[in-house]
């Protein structure tokens, strides 16, 4: 029996309050304050305002971001090894804050410098982010894997963090252009270093929003620690782990390559640029409402695996479609990708709460858990359809002919539009192949709801 002097467990079945579940989305609404910059603004940032070619930008991205997926992993083994009255994740969000707002300003700081200078600055500073966004990000991630052992709490928590995802891809499309204009009066370089520089001071508050509203209910369930290699030995024998890691790089790939491409094809093709920036804030506003529907989806399709599969199918011929349209018919255009963003942002919730039922999985099936070393590769695995889709749609916009800020030749402007939208539908049928071996179906989640809400009833009787 419990006694005033002994502490009580949190429930690992408890209902989520609904500070906690905002809580958690202003922790991704903060990622995306920069994760929206580096996937609408960063290609033409530093191709027009900083620059640096397309090819040799597509091979910095490789690179940096390369060494960033590789990080994720170590990142998360780091995490799963801390052990503070803070928890294993929650520290992380706090101590990395000040970095994170920092080196995300210094990254789009152009200095007066020769070409080889500009480019040397760009890879250190972009890489310094990056390692930071992970050191915040990973343990953000894994967080979700230990509010809740709950299944259905789990999706509802991942759509609310996607909803605060897109509110920051919004935030970021509205306030970067407008930012850009009135801090620069002219001087892009100018206009987005104070830019970013407002939009960090904003993603400080919220992170810090996230680590006190949050709170970490499942506890390991063995009482040291695993060695490292035996985990990642695990994570191999994972199977579900190994394919829902195939299918994130897939999906990301078939959004990644489109994302960058978006505002060179408005600019150079159709001769508006203003509409790349209206039809990615029309996308955000729609991917939030679709966000809220995608534990509805999910139940009405028939669980996550169908889900998937069906919504990667319906955005490839959205993209099939988007390559028909005539370039001057804006809505048309817009109709079209609000249509995509409906099917496209239930897809990230529904693979979060698919990357922890492999937790899940692997929990009851080793005996123990590895919570943070299966998000950070989830994450990775996100990072790496992050480094390869950027650099393919930049190597091929560079090896179509593509210059900065002059007309394009007949090629390149097809070129962007092949980008826009057969190239990424071939991505997205890839995606519905592969999700299709993925073997976690509805009847397995609930199994594993009821395993691991026994192994939790085990060890809090132990103890």
């Amino acid at each position: 029996m419990s006694t005033p002097h002994t502490p009580v467990a949190p429930d690992p079945a408890a209902k989520l309050g609904w500070a906690e579940k905002f809580g958690y989305a202003a922790g991704d609404m903060a990622s995306c304050l920069f994760f929206g910059i580096f996937m609408n603004f960063m290609a033409i940032f530093y191709t027009d305002v900083f620059g640096i070619s397309a090819a040799a930008l597509g091979t910095m991205l490789l690179i940096v971001r390369t060494w960033d997926w590789i990080n994720d992993p170590i990142m998360g083994a780091i995490a799963d090894r801390t052990n503070t009255r803070m928890g294993r994740f929650r520290p992380w969000i706090l101590w990395m804050i000040v970095p994170y707002m920092v080196c995300g300003v210094l990254t789009f700081y152009t200095p007066d410098v020769g070409p080889t200078a500009k480019l040397v600055y760009a890879y250190v500073t972009y890489t310094i982010l990056m390692m930071v966004y992970t050191a915040i990000n990973v343990p953000y991630g894994a967080l979700m894997g230990v509010m809740t052992a709950k299944s259905e709490e789990r999706t509802v928590l991942a759509s609310f963090r996607f909803i605060g995802a897109n509110a920051g891809i919004f935030t970021v499309t509205l306030l970067l252009p407008y930012l850009i204009e009135v801090i620069g009066r002219g001087d892009q370089q100018r206009g987005y270093f104070g830019g970013v520089m407002v939009l960090a001071l904003m993603a400080g508050a919220l992170f810090f929003y996230t680590f006190k509203s949050s709170r970490e209910r499942i506890q390991p369930t063995e009482q040291k620690q695993e060695p490292i290699g035996r985990e990642l030995r695990e994570l191999f024998r994972n199977g579900p782990w190994l394919m829902i890691i195939l299918v994130s790089v897939l999906t990301v790939m078939s959004q990644a390559v489109r994302a960058c491409s978006v505002m060179h094809y408005f600019k150079y093709v159709v001769g508006r640029e203003d509409w790349g920036t209206k039809l990615l804030l029309y996308n955000s506003v729609a991917a939030v409402v679709a966000v809220l529907l995608a534990k509805w989806i999910c139940s009405w399709i028939g669980g996550k695996k169908r889900a998937y599969i069906i919504l990667n199918l319906i955005f490839a011929g959205l993209l099939v479609w988007f390559y028909f349209i005539p370039r001057e018919d804006f809505g048309m255009m817009l109709f079209n990708q609000i249509l995509m963003a409906f099917v496209a942002a239930p897809m990230m919730p529904l693979f979060w709460a698919m990357i922890a039922d492999t937790a899940d999985y692997g929990a009851v099936k080793f005996g123990h858990r590895s919570t943070g070393i299966i998000f950070s590769a989830g994450t990775a695995s996100q990072k790496i359809g992050w480094s390869i889709g950027p650099a393919v749609a930049l190597w091929i916009m560079g090896y179509s002919g593509f210059v900065a800020n002059v007309e394009q030749s007949a090629q390149t402007n097809h070129t962007l539009l092949l980008l826009m939208s057969l190239i990424p539908a071939g991505f997205a049928v890839a995606t519905a192949v592969a999700t299709f071996f993925y073997k976690i179906d509805r009847k397995m989640e609930r199994e594993l709801e009821q395993s691991l809400l026994e192994m939790n009833r085990v060890r809090t009787a132990a103890a």
